[in-house]
């Protein structure tokens, strides 16, 4: 028996020999010896075996014993302000001025790739405030549209770019703020140490080039919403780069303050101090000032630094909520939900004891005193249970006797990765195990909430794990960290499959394998830095529902975990004035989905395109049965024709047939995307070893669908794209013939002029019929958005009138773009049929395959007035696909030229 993996945790292994395969070795070699010495001689040597496996097998079982480690360290945070009374926060909503603005931000940065720029952005994204990046020192973007303000505040990265508009630019920007009760917030980061330097055209002034030390919020100030004023961040703040404000008029007033840092040396070297060094440290100086606006009319909030303070990070989200009157401001409560994954399971040596689960009760109180209704939330795995030491076996007794102070939720009973059970019927069998010993030991499994092991299953989806989880638990609430992907972080969104609602998960450093102090990554002071305003505080300052990831050693050993939450617990009450609450699981889904509808439907992304997704993805799955190009139409342009076409060539092949829309698959818009990326796999062959053939899927209705480009790009990045274009005029009344063939009532109480000609009074089912008629042939609209997702050399456009005179011709130029193995001649495939008026299928010595009776079929001519109002109706557009078509160097077709030579 080889060597084996032993596996201490997700993602982590160690090589460590089998002792079955060791012992089985050792005792071979023992019995060798035996057989060749003499009795007394064996004996001896025996003695001395049994004594070498006795030391052996004690090195053997302390490997796996508990290191020596310092005691927990307790959460050393204390706060001044307190806690019992909550303060006054300052309201800054204006619903009257609100209603003239957009609820968006104006960046106006040095480059597109400064470091202060890119972190406003990240603030930006990350609390979901729109906005729009412009150069500084460029011509100003349009700021209105139809007499309200698209934006709520401008930003500039420097307050010098704003200081050094061009007098145009500065009146234009300056009475778009006056007009719309605009603030300006603006970063100030002058190049040259100054020392009570006036800025330009206003009674301010400034020293710079400051080191500054005792940070604390003016509690007067109504800028001030999330941060909660009365602490002091003691000690030296980042950087020497600080700037103070001097206001010399009453619009100025400070929002913080700090002092100088005379020690360090920074700021003694620019700073003249001329009195006594106690008096001179003992002065504050505001490093971030208000403008009222009684000066210009123009209200701002001036900073003395970047956002490398991880206050100033807080200040910002103030400052964009006071200066936009409530438009750009944040909720104050905050949902937290802590789970502690792999309950009973970790080797000996690295679980919780009773005197742990002891302290994980205590914490529990004490954060209950902070975060309301908290709870900490435990996913088991009762196949492990009792598989510790002696101790650590009492302390699964000890969470067993305190059942009834947390919550719980099933794991898998053998913490077995999902996507790796392709059985339905196994998949429910292990879980029915695990809620077997649930009910054993009466373990309260109520709040219909689950996670998967390594998050397996859940995203990419594994059916199976979704299905086993509604018929064993009823689940209706999961989460998970990676949709739609790990990083960044502040991109994690949730979404509703098979009416299980999934919601984003947050990691805080805490992993199985993070159970010692001293052997946290960067040590305390990293761990420290990110629950002071690092990483975590900021996860819970961004996100209004917050869940996190932590394990079952977390909360032993060093106790990491508790010491983690209560830190950050106390440090967010110290410093702002959120509202810190915990909800059971389907209570906070129906929160997070109140928040954001849009999530609800899920973006499918392509497995093998992120290598965390293709490690928990089946591998019975394979990204080759994905298509390799799509033609997306639109209808009535001769995409059947097309499909057929391509579907005789030996290298191509196309999706099965669906038994309601035929050759079409009609995926990534309407009901069928929400069935999921394995359904819509199951509509191409599995291929074959060995082939190089290009699988596609022709839905044209896909053209002109405002959410498809968005989706086909998310799965399909690389997918090449195939459009067919004819008259527009031609196009719309074939639809409406279309529908009258198949017997639409609109269509056949309507004439086509009455259709499109109709008002916005109409019934409904006329203006669905009118806008299905007419919206397709706006082309250059659909292609652009096409083009906002896809690289112009990823879309071919086919004159459909070709197609039609000439498909040899055309089919050629497709097997060119879809760069074709093997290149066949059509001529030898297809030809014309006199009878039916089009190229059909060759069958046989003269003989054809046609399309269906429904293809092909004549109309009545278009009557002279519907074709007026058409001609008019596409003008532009068509003049719009002329020169679009012209950008991207394609030709353009000759119905095209001559509607637009026609047109007077």
């Amino acid at each position: 028996m080889p060597p084996t993996a032993s596996a201490l945790s997700p993602g982590v292994f160690v090589v460590s020999l089998s002792p079955v395969w060791t012992m089985a070795a050792f005792l071979q070699t023992r019995w060798y010896l035996v057989r060749r010495l003499t009795i007394t001689k064996g004996f001896f040597v025996l003695l001395f075996l049994c004594v070498a496996s006795l030391v052996f097998l004690s090195y053997y079982v302390m490997s796996f014993s508990t290191p020596l480690h310092t005691a927990p360290p307790p959460p050393a945070l204390q706060c001044s302000n307190r806690q019992d009374a909550l303060p006054a926060v300052n309201s800054h909503v204006n619903n009257a001025k609100q209603l003239r603005l957009d609820s968006r931000v104006l960046v106006l940065a040095e480059t597109l790739y400064t470091s202060l720029g890119q972190e406003i952005l990240v603030v930006l994204e990350a609390n979901r405030f729109g906005y729009k990046v412009a150069l500084a020192g460029k011509s100003l973007p349009s700021l209105t549209h139809a007499d309200k303000g698209k934006f709520g505040v401008v930003v500039f990265e420097r307050l010098e770019s704003y200081l050094n508009m061009d007098s145009w630019n500065r009146q234009l920007l300056d009475k778009y703020c006056r007009d719309y009760d605009v603030g300006i917030v603006a970063f100030a980061r002058p190049d040259e140490a100054l020392y009570d330097a006036q800025v330009r055209d206003f009674p301010l002034f400034v020293h710079t080039k400051l080191s500054l030390r005792h940070y604390e919020v003016d509690a007067a100030s109504p800028v001030p919403r999330v941060t909660r004023a009365g602490e002091v961040a003691l000690g030296p703040l980042p950087s020497d780069e600080w700037t103070v404000f001097v206001g010399n008029h009453s619009t100025y007033e400070p929002v913080a303050w700090a002092r100088l840092n005379v020690i360090g040396g920074g700021s003694s070297a620019v700073f003249p101090v001329t009195e006594d060094g106690a008096l001179v440290e003992q002065r504050r100086y505001a490093p971030v000032m208000r403008d009222c606006g009684l000066f210009d009319g123009v209200q701002r909030v001036l900073f003395g630094n970047g956002l490398n303070f991880w206050l100033h990070k807080v200040l910002l989200l103030d400052a964009l909520s006071f200066l936009s009157h409530g438009k750009l401001s944040i909720s104050l409560d905050r949902f937290v939900l802590v789970d502690v994954d792999d309950i009973f399971v970790g080797r000996p040596g690295t679980r919780m004891k009773r005197k742990d689960v002891e302290e994980l009760l205590s914490a529990q109180q004490r954060i209950q005193r902070i975060v309301k209704n908290f709870r900490f939330n435990l996913g088991f795995s009762g196949k492990f249970f009792r598989h510790g030491t002696e101790e650590e076996n009492d302390g699964d007794d000890a969470l067993i006797e305190n059942r009834n102070a947390f919550w719980w939720f099933g794991h898998s009973w053998g913490h077995t990765q999902a996507h790796t059970i392709a059985n339905l019927t196994s998949m429910i069998e292990d879980m029915q195990l695990n809620q077997g010993f649930a009910q054993l030991y009466e373990i309260p499994v109520n709040n219909s909430y689950s996670v998967a092991p390594h998050h397996s299953g859940v995203y990419p989806v594994h059916e199976e794990l979704y299905e086993a989880w509604k018929s064993v638990w009823h689940i209706k609430v999961t989460s998970t960290e990676e949709y739609p992907h790990l990083r960044p972080a502040r991109h994690r969104r949730g979404f509703i499959h098979r009416d299980i609602m999934v919601l984003p998960r947050q990691t805080c450093g805490l992993f199985t394998h993070t159970i010692f102090i001293n052997k946290f990554p960067g040590g305390r002071e990293k761990l420290d830095a990110s629950i002071q305003g690092g990483d975590l505080f900021q996860i819970i300052l961004y996100n209004q529902i917050s869940i996190f990831m932590t394990h079952l050693s977390n909360y032993g050993n060093d106790r990491l975990g508790s010491y983690t939450f209560e830190s950050v617990f106390k440090f967010l009450q110290c410093w702002t004035n959120l509202r810190l609450e915990t909800v059971p699981p389907p209570k906070l889904a129906n929160i997070y989905f109140g928040l954001y509808p849009d999530e609800k439907t899920p973006i499918w992304r392509n497995p093998c395109d992120d290598h965390r997704h293709f490690e928990i993805w089946s591998n019975q799955k394979s990204c080759e049965r994905l298509p390799q190009f799509l033609v997306i139409g639109p209808q009535k342009t001769g995409t059947t024709a097309l499909y057929t076409f391509l579907a005789m060539h030996p290298s191509i092949v196309s999706n099965f047939e669906s038994p309601s829309t035929f050759e079409e698959v009609q995926f990534f818009n309407g009901r069928n995307y929400v069935r999921g990326l394995d359904w819509y796999m199951d509509h191409f062959p599995v291929p074959a070893n060995g082939t190089k053939r290009l699988v596609f899927e022709k839905s044209a209705n896909y053209f002109d669908s405002e959410e498809v480009p968005e989706r086909a790009f998310a799965l399909l990045p690389r997918a090449k794209l195939i459009c067919i274009l004819i008259n527009p005029i031609r196009r719309a009344y074939s639809w409406y013939q279309h529908m009258r063939a198949h017997k639409d009532p609109v269509a056949l109480q309507h004439s086509f002029y009455e259709v499109i000609s109709a008002d916005d009074n109409v019934r409904h089912s006329v203006k669905e019929l009118k806008h299905r008629s007419l919206n397709p042939g706006l082309y250059a609209q659909h292609i652009d958005r096409w083009l906002s997702h896809f690289d112009p050399s990823q879309i071919m456009v086919i004159d459909g009138e070709l197609l039609r005179s000439d498909p040899i011709e055309v089919m050629n130029s497709i097997q060119d773009f879809l760069e074709v193995d093997q290149h066949v001649d059509y001529s030898k495939l297809i030809k014309f049929d006199k009878q039916k008026g089009f190229f059909c299928q060759i069958v046989g010595d003269d003989k054809t395959k046609c399309l269906g009776r429904g293809k092909g079929r004549l109309y009545p001519e278009m009557d002279s007035r519907s074709q007026a109002l058409l001609k008019s109706f596409y003008h532009k557009p068509n003049v719009a696909l002329s020169k679009l078509l012209g950008r991207l160097g394609l030709p353009v077709p000759d119905w095209l030229t001559e509607e637009l030579s026609d047109w007077r």
